[in-house]
């Protein structure tokens, strides 16, 4: 049967953006390669699992990427069904080692069927947490304006070709040994003139890894006169300024402390937050600093000199500890203090991939608790 002229028109535009819908897509790396960019894992803190942690084989492309706070079950069935090909996890769904995938755990079960769907899944977690904009300082925004330094501040993120220590010794002992630890794998050495006792001494100067350290160290043991003198320096990178874990913020108009309870309820939309009054507090009182931590607030606000502590939730001692020094505690409990960030990060994310993936947020992911 001939279509009319009029019918093959409005089928047309149609049939384009179906081929336009299969065409926008990016391969994984790629989309691992800018959400890492958006957020360095190497902002992480250490015992943190973040970046990609399940991957499909190869080759695997993104259509679709489905952002979520807590990867459940309920989520990874919504993912499916969206047709999604990537789940971004704020919470790593794997972080204690695994040592089975079976159908018994639910954790292992949502790696297996991660799998079997062909869905990646990544999670940047404290990677975010430290991040200048990330969200300590969407959350901190939720009172009003305010200028935000990091609680901890986080460390430049890695040493050039991974070089950590500085070791020097006297290199006029033994000549050969330096021979052999220039040879080394991952060791950079240089040597200069010093001044002693009136006399000129050439001395050994090397950086090198953690992995060198130990073969550099096996090598200079050889001799008993060289290694009494060797003197061992492990590198720190500088504090970066504006990271870090947790934000103090410093508002830029004085609000009550009434008024921060109904600014953080809109904010993360929520009709019930816990408040703890600071010992001499009212509803009425001042509030001029906030000390922000998303989560579990209780090891990064601790001792903090601030009015207001926000944070998703601290335990019973702590919040004692906080009430007892004047500062009042607000909780939202943990994922309502995050979950409303991912709106804010979906649009990074879109703008990063250049529109070539299609990016929503999870309808099933909530809070396990709630009032009742």
């Amino acid at each position: 049967m001939l279509l009319s002229w009029t019918s093959r028109c409005l089928l047309r535009p149609l049939a384009l953006s179906r081929w336009s819908a299969r065409r926008s897509v990016m391969d994984l790396h790629a989309v691992v390669s800018h959400l890492n960019a958006l957020a360095p894992p190497g902002l992480a803190e250490s015992w943190d699992n973040v970046g990609l942690l399940v991957e499909p084989s190869p080759p695997h492309v993104v259509h679709k990427l489905l952002l979520t706070n807590d990867l459940t079950e309920d989520v990874l069935e919504e993912a499916i069904v969206l047709g999604a090909d990537m789940v971004l996890s704020y919470h790593p769904p794997i972080f204690k080692p695994l040592k089975r995938l079976t159908c018994g755990n639910w954790k292992e079960r949502l790696v297996v069927k991660a799998l079997e769907k062909r869905l990646a899944v990544y999670s940047p977690h404290t990677a975010y947490d430290a991040l200048r904009d990330g969200v300590n300082d969407w959350l901190g925004r939720a009172i009003g304006p305010c200028v935000s330094s990091p609680l901890r501040a986080s460390s430049s993120l890695s040493h050039p070709g991974g070089r950590v220590h500085v070791v020097e010794f006297s290199a006029d002992l033994s000549e050969s040994l330096v021979e052999r630890v220039r040879c080394l794998q991952g060791v950079r050495l240089r040597s200069f003139t010093v001044r002693e006792d009136g006399q000129d001494r050439t001395r050994v100067r090397l950086s090198c890894s953690q992995n060198a350290l130990q073969q550099v160290m096996a090598v200079l043991e050889e001799d008993a006169r060289v290694y009494s003198g060797v003197e061992l320096l492990s590198l720190q990178k500088p504090p970066l300024t504006d990271t870090g874990m947790g934000r103090l913020c410093i508002l830029t108009q004085t609000v009550s402390v009434a008024t921060a309870v109904e600014r953080v309820k809109a904010h993360l939309g929520l009709n019930h937050l816990r408040l703890a009054l600071g010992r001499g507090k009212t509803l009425d009182s001042p509030v001029s600093s906030v000390a922000v931590c998303a989560g579990s607030g209780s090891s990064v606000l601790s001792g903090v000199s601030a009015d207001l502590y926000l944070t998703g939730e601290m335990s019973h001692h702590d919040v004692l500890d906080a009430v007892a020094e004047g500062r009042s505690v607000i909780l939202s409990e943990h994922s309502n203090s995050e979950r409303g960030f991912l709106k804010d990060l979906r649009g990074k994310i879109a703008e990063r991939l250049e529109g070539k993936v299609q990016v929503t947020v999870s309808q099933s992911d909530r809070d396990p608790l709630e009032v009742v």
